[in-house]
């Protein structure tokens, strides 16, 4: 099993934010949680289990049905990092094709 790179950080802990948000919202329990973030019970279960990390569209989710930022939750989480990394394609021109030996960019 690979380790994700959020998960590897000494601060994270998923469980921390799980607990604040059904005491918040007062959840009985995970099944409840999940019915309300209208995810799969499984979701939270291997969030709980570091097998799964806390994704982007679970937190905009969690954003959405508490209002809170997404900061917040990410602080909430142990989530310290202050940039994303993002792949070499991102940001890059697309090139049109190479004519004359050159890659000209498209407009």
């Amino acid at each position: 099993m690979t380790e994700h790179a959020l998960s590897s950080q000494e601060t994270y802990n998923p469980n921390f934010l799980l607990d604040f948000l059904r005491e918040r919202m007062a959840l009985r329990n995970d099944a409840a949680l999940s019915r309300t973030l209208e995810v799969a019970p499984p979701v939270i279960s291997k969030i709980r289990h570091r097998r799964l990390p806390i994704g982007a569209s679970l937190l905009i989710r969690m954003h959405e049905v508490t209002g809170m930022s997404i900061r917040e939750l990410r602080d909430l989480m142990g989530d310290r990092r202050s940039k994303y990394r993002m792949s070499d394609v991102q940001g890059k021109p697309k090139t049109k094709g190479v004519v004359g030996g050159e890659a000209h960019a498209m407009h």
